[in-house]
């Protein structure tokens, strides 16, 4: 793990995961190019918000965060960077970002065993470790990509519970918060279905904030740089308002 005296300050640490809409595509066109347009609630503050690469090493956060970990498909804006600018301003030191997202993944490719689940609890381990800061929440935007079959959504909420469940004992956390993004997109088919699951569970310390109403870009599908602005705030709001903050 880094060691400079910037990136070893003691971190609010953040996990960030699920599939592209955490990744982010803010800013990237069909042609799969990002337009480099960073909004002023995205600026990077090399100070006090930092990203773990994929190397397991502390540095300055910037977008996209999720360059190195969401290897196959070009990342631009997500919600982390305006997220962690929010929350900065109401706590006392830096605050870290994990970045886990990837994009097109169903929930049932993050159970426990698989690499996606084993990676994104290795790398929180690694985030904390040796005093490195604070697990703080998990900020999870998943569920497009089970709304395609009546299989999927039959399955959906006991593998989001089990998640939750396995990520806290995993990590040692066993009431780690978690705020899920409740899809604002997908298949039409089984959608409100899934966001009825998702606005339906009720487990201790597990938040849900809504992305309907967001702009979508022309796919439909990944929002807008603007939109993912605004979830990150409003991911932000959810955080201040339901969890402490030091």
């Amino acid at each position: 793990m880094d060691t400079s005296s910037s990136t070893s300050a003691q971190k609010q640490i953040f996990i960030l995961s699920g599939q592209s809409n955490m990744a982010g595509r803010g800013g990237v066109d069909r042609q799969k190019h990002w337009d480099g347009v960073v909004p002023p609630e995205c600026s990077p503050d090399p100070s006090r918000v930092f990203r773990l690469n994929a190397r397991l090493d502390w540095e300055a956060a910037r977008v996209p965060l999720h360059y190195d970990i969401d290897t196959k498909k070009t990342c631009g804006v997500g919600p982390g960077m305006p997220f962690a600018n929010a929350v900065k301003e109401h706590i006392v030191g830096a605050i870290g970002l994990v970045p886990c997202a990837v994009g097109g993944t169903a929930i049932k490719e993050w159970a426990r065993g698989g690499h996606l689940y084993n990676n994104m609890v290795e790398r929180a381990k690694a985030a904390s470790r040796g005093g490195g800061g604070e697990l703080k929440a998990l900020l999870w935007y998943q569920g497009e990509s089970d709304t395609s079959s009546a299989r999927d959504v039959e399955a959906y909420k006991e593998s989001l519970e089990t998640l939750i469940r396995n990520v806290r004992s995993d990590l040692n956390s066993p009431s780690l918060p978690v705020i899920q993004v409740a899809i604002a997109s997908g298949d039409i088919k089984y959608l409100d279905k899934i966001r009825e699951i998702q606005k339906g569970i009720d487990i201790p310390n597990v938040v849900t904030v809504d992305a309907y109403g967001l702009q979508l870009k022309e796919d439909n599908l990944h929002l807008t740089t603007e939109a993912q602005v605004r979830l990150g705030c409003i991911l932000a709001q959810a955080h201040l308002a339901n969890f402490k903050c030091e």
